[in-house]
């Protein structure tokens, strides 16, 4: 027939590589203060042009505009910057521990830290996480003192895993923070299941998941919006746009055809697409789904749109696949900076304050270091003691573990 040809498969791939100089003039960024603000009761169709758009509140000028500025104090928000500075001097720290060996892993979330710190905040402190690795802003946010999170990190005595987990996997029951799973997107289905566990109880707890971008292609993202959905589970759901999976762009799960959040629609749950580098907008947008859940409306399904400034994991290259400056074309710029000037333009912060505070910060960060380090790092010991493999395991453990630990410790001569 007229028109009609051999069939093409379209084959997704990134804007940009390697040599390239990045133009990102083909993002449509409505101004800041253009999305309207629904009311928490809203139904989720009554939401559906937030799926499609950007809630933005600070503007080029810093200055927080629209229905969705949260109106927070200023000692809030220096709170949330000091706590954003806080963890970018830890990944900093952490990443050269493994260029010298002292830890075989680590994964920084540069350029990201608003999208766990603001959420945090908007959170309660009992509300359960289900994180995944790019979120250590939550322990930070919470309190967690850092030489145990080092200590999870360099294996030593301060892990509460006992060496078993990937280092930066962290565990925290006492902090609302689920045990880490480096499996793509289980955290949804974690997530939504305990929710519905928690209003099951008549509880006021209510769950926040996150996933990344190229998790969302996983089934366990739509099993979990099912389930979410029918049962109107009391859960905020976050997918992590940060444009690149491991070493695919997010084109590849699907990102180029519609936006992450506009996925919710079919499920009858709101989307909300938010600029994860505005802390005001993600702040306002986590405090929305967090009472809307709590006020039993159900989900909320937050499409943070950021940018992942470092590489995916320190075994990663990114100069293999993507152009070298790309995070500084970035026009939604530094989440630390932008915060910082607002605070500036409000009079309630100055360069002299901001340069004060990266050294607090950073001085924190060596002592708790040191800290964690006289406990030994992962590659130079002391070692735990191998009889803690039976640990954890079970709640009552069963005989025949109970003969092998007691056979293990009965050894002459046992290495621990």
């Amino acid at each position: 027939m007229d028109g009609e040809g051999t069939l093409r498969l379209h084959i997704p791939g990134a804007r940009f590589r390697p040599g390239d100089r990045p133009d990102f003039s083909y993002l449509r960024l409505p101004p800041a203060g253009a999305a309207p603000r629904p009311p928490v009761d809203a139904p989720a169709i009554a939401t559906r042009d937030l799926a499609f758009g950007l809630v933005r509140t600070l503007d080029d000028d810093g200055v927080a505009v629209g229905e969705w500025n949260p109106g927070l104090g200023a000692d809030e928000l220096v709170r949330g910057l000091r706590t954003m500075a806080l963890v970018r001097a830890f990944d900093e720290r952490m990443f050269r521990a493994q260029r010298q060996g002292k830890t075989p892993f680590y994964m920084k979330c540069t350029g990201e830290e608003a999208v766990a710190t603001a959420q945090t905040y908007a959170l309660r402190p009992d509300d359960m996480c289900f994180a995944t690795y790019r979120q250590q802003a939550i322990l930070v946010a919470r309190g967690t003192p850092l030489d145990e999170m080092m200590g999870q990190i360099y294996a030593n005595a301060l892990d509460p895993t006992k060496g078993r987990q990937l280092p930066v996997m962290y565990t925290a029951k006492s902090r609302g923070y689920f045990s880490q799973s480096g499996n793509l997107a289980t955290q949804f289905p974690q997530a939504v299941g305990w929710a519905m566990a928690s209003a099951y109880r008549r509880d006021t707890r209510i769950a926040s998941g996150w996933i990344g971008d190229g998790a969302s292609a996983e089934g366990d993202f739509h099993q979990a919006l099912v389930f979410a959905s029918v049962h109107r589970a009391p859960v905020v759901l976050n997918l992590v746009n940060n444009q690149w999976a491991i070493s695919s762009a997010q084109s590849v799960a699907g990102g180029e055809e519609s936006t992450f959040a506009s996925r919710a629609i079919g499920y009858g749950i709101p989307g909300v697409r938010v600029d994860g580098n505005d802390y005001l907008a993600v702040f306002a947008a986590s405090r929305w789904a967090a009472e809307r859940a709590r006020s039993n409306h159900g989900p909320t399904l937050i499409e943070h749109f950021t940018y992942r400034a470092a590489p995916h994991s320190t075994s990663d290259d990114p100069a293999r696949y993507r152009a070298g400056d790309e995070w500084e074309r970035w026009p939604l710029g530094d989440p630390i900076a932008r915060l910082k000037l607002h605070l500036v333009r409000a009079g309630a912060w100055d360069d002299g304050r901001h340069s004060a505070m990266l050294r607090a910060v950073e001085a924190d960060v060596a002592e708790a270091d040191a800290r964690a380090q006289a406990l030994g790092v992962h590659g130079d010991g002391p070692h735990h003691d191998p009889l803690t493999m039976f640990d954890d395991v079970y709640k009552d453990m069963p005989w025949n573990l109970r003969e092998q630990r007691d056979e293990l410790a009965a050894l002459p001569g046992r290495a621990t």
